[in-house]
């Protein structure tokens, strides 16, 4: 009986805690209302921040965009047609002239609509709370943030009229397309000012902040009627209109405007490099979006305008209007890693996705001046001969066998060197190289060098069969161009504060990962694809530009059956062009396959108008010798030379037109490294 006159009074008690407890709670929640009403008093008037965005300068300090793109016009309320605050009004929040900034009515009306349909369906946020989110908050769900939303809605309600809150209001909610306030959106959407809409038009605008992707008009059509619908029955609701003038208007003509538009403008300097700076500032750097938008910030950036501009002239005056055909160009400056000029496709409007980054494609044979580095390092030299014959090549022990093709299925039918080959594009000394070396040595040098999507050290690797991205292969290119030096790509050079106070500044980095000598030996056979003296059972691949260049570069071609690649360099410029169809469209032989060669081309000689013609200089431990282009041997009396650079020690001694020598009766010939090596392909 005790015990049980004991639980019963344990019990009690905690009905009693409970009871308190549950009693003092709405008592908190008033003296904590309480607080927030003397704070925001004392605080006073806010500073209503102005919209202070970014502005970006490219490398010569001319101010080339901004980090807000999009429309912005701030008009007075009264310039606004009367259909637009009404409309707005009766949608978002009817009774926004009889509260001060908390409709607590709504607020249990929305929570009873919640826990009929087990959702948050409705929403309580009146128009001084949106307004405040607006202007000084973010999106993050916290408690923090609904208790900075109250006080600010307090300090608006207390220090701002009704009108200009309406005002305030208006001119800064968005209305999709990049559309910010109802005269932006007034032109995006109907091509006329805010104070011209129609009732139809009103209605229909009013509806789609709520959701703008899903309720514009120019995206889901039927979607945003229905929406309309929802406000003018609203605006009938709320004593705004009589029902035939809703009806009317619901069927009414909204004369659309039916082009889309975008946040980029046509007339936007360098959109793609743009659009990739305001990723590098938000993604690398963490600056916040609110600070972006509003903080005053000066971004300087690497954009050269002159290489910019010429990039831009030489893809529309090279790609007729007509074609499909997609490009992507990259123009850095080797020593630093700085991006001069970046295009990302051809029309910013049409398609804001930047292939120059994004994408990533096969760059066919300009993959392969990763494979003669690696195999320079591995016994072989310029004057390296192979047999250029169709070939069955096998791997994996024996268990798979490759065979690739030249193009046009031309072929020496004979031994040529690796300068030749390289300047030819023949595909199976590629691959007779690669098995040589090890695969694995391919793949070891593309990575040193900076390629960082996934490699495999399978036979077509030599052929540049697995994709990158155009920005990558131009960092692989740049090593070469630094003698092994590798670089981080960058686009920002500083960001200060409005005050001038530095938030960042670029500190370029040069790590040496490739062989000094074998990468500058590398870089003058890239030179033989526009050297005649190098042709043989087909053509030079440079040579249908080379008559447009007047300075020394280093460079290839690359083609597969979807892609037309042209990268080169010198000390001081790499630039990496792809031309394709998105969807892995096949490619015309002609003119597509032209296209590369003949905007890399211009944008170079542009570029490097006005500095010397050979920018190259040889390390030491490199050495230049005359070489016969068809035997490898040194040029001798009768035989055309060429100069050519070779590793110290591992140039020929030979000349082209001695007699061989007779070998000695009873002795063999001692075979070579590369002899036995391929002995097993006979």
């Amino acid at each position: 009986m005790r015990f049980d006159m004991k639980i019963r009074k344990r019990k009690k008690a905690v009905i009693r805690k409970m009871i308190l407890i549950a009693a003092c709670c709405p008592l908190l929640l008033l003296i904590g209302f309480a607080i927030l009403i003397v704070s925001a008093k004392i605080a006073g008037p806010m500073d209503i921040p102005v919209t202070r965005p970014a502005i970006f300068y490219d490398n010569s300090g001319q101010v080339i965009g901004k980090w807000d793109t999009d429309n912005r016009h701030w008009i007075d309320i009264e310039k606004m047609a009367p259909s637009i605050k009404l409309a707005t009004l009766a949608i978002e929040d009817r009774r926004f002239f009889r509260h001060h900034g908390f409709d607590f009515r709504r607020v249990v009306q929305s929570a009873l609509v919640d826990m009929r349909s087990l959702s948050k369906a409705q929403g309580a946020s009146t128009i001084t709370m949106q307004y405040a989110k607006n202007l000084f908050l973010t999106n993050d769900k916290t408690w923090m943030r609904k208790v900075s939303e109250v006080f600010y809605t307090m300090r608006l309600e207390m220090n701002e009229s009704k009108k200009d809150i309406l005002e305030g209001y208006l001119n800064t909610i968005y209305y999709g397309h990049g559309a910010y306030g109802a005269e932006a959106a007034a032109q995006i959407y109907f091509n006329r000012h805010a104070n011209d809409l129609s009732l139809a038009q009103s209605s229909m605008l009013a509806g789609i902040p709520n959701g703008p992707s899903l309720y514009s008009p120019l995206i889901h059509y039927d979607m945003a009627k229905k929406r309309q619908r929802i406000v003018l029955d609203t605006m009938v609701k709320s004593g705004f209109l009589t029902r035939k003038r809703a009806d009317i208007a619901y069927h009414a003509p909204l004369n659309l405007v039916h082009q889309k538009q975008g946040a980029g403008s046509s007339a936007e300097k360098a959109p793609y490099f743009q659009d990739a700076v305001r990723r590098e500032l938000t993604e690398r750097l963490h600056i916040s979006r609110k600070m972006l938008a509003s903080g005053g910030l000066k971004v300087y950036t690497t954009l050269d305008m002159d290489t910019q501009t010429s990039a831009e002239y030489w893809l529309k005056h090279t790609i007729p209007d007509q074609s499909k055909i997609q490009t992507a160009l990259v123009a850095l400056d080797p020593k630093n890693g700085g991006v001069v000029a970046m295009i990302g496709g051809r029309d910013y409007q049409e398609s804001p996705y930047n292939r120059a980054i994004s994408a990533r494609r096969s760059p066919g044979s300009a993959f392969k001046p990763f494979l003669y580095y690696a195999a320079l390092r591995n016994g072989f030299t310029p004057s390296t001969r192979l047999k250029s014959e169709p070939t069955a090549f096998a791997f994996d022990d024996g268990r798979s066998s490759y065979r690739p093709n030249n193009f046009g299925g031309y072929y020496a039918d004979k031994p040529i060197t690796m300068a030749q080959a390289l300047a030819l594009s023949d595909n199976v000394f590629a691959v007779k190289t690669h098995l040589a070396i090890g695969m694995n040595q391919l793949v070891s040098a593309a990575r040193r060098a900076g390629i960082s999507s996934p490699l495999a050290p399978i036979p077509s690797l030599a052929l540049g069969s697995k994709p990158v991205s155009v920005l990558e292969l131009a960092r692989g290119y740049a090593t070469f161009a630094n003698q092994g030096g590798r670089i981080q790509p960058a686009l920002i050079t500083k960001v200060t504060d409005r005050r001038g106070h530095l938030l960042y500044e670029w500190k370029p980095e040069k790590k040496q990962v490739l062989n000094r000598q074998a990468s500058f030996v590398l870089s003058q056979m890239m030179t033989g694809i526009f050297d005649r003296r190098l042709n043989g059972y087909t053509h030079v691949t440079g040579g249908p530009v080379a008559d447009v260049l007047t300075h020394k570069i280093a460079a290839k071609t690359g083609s597969t059956a979807t892609d037309s690649w042209m990268a080169g360099f010198t000390p001081d410029l790499v630039t990496a062009v792809w031309v394709g169809y998105d969807r892995n469209v096949t490619i015309n032989a002609s003119p597509d396959s032209g296209y590369a060669k003949t905007i890399w081309s211009h944008v170079m000689e542009s570029a490097l108008s006005g500095t010397p013609k050979n920018h190259f200089k040889p390390p030491k431990g490199v050495v230049q010798v005359s070489i016969d282009p068809k035997s490898g041997l040194r040029a001798g009396k009768g035989c055309e030379g060429r100069p050519t650079y070779f590793i110290k020690g591992t140039e020929p001694s030979a000349y082209c037109g001695e007699p061989k020598k007779k070998q000695p009766v009873g002795k063999k010939k001692q075979k070579s490294l590369l002899d036995r090596l391929f002995h097993w392909w006979r």
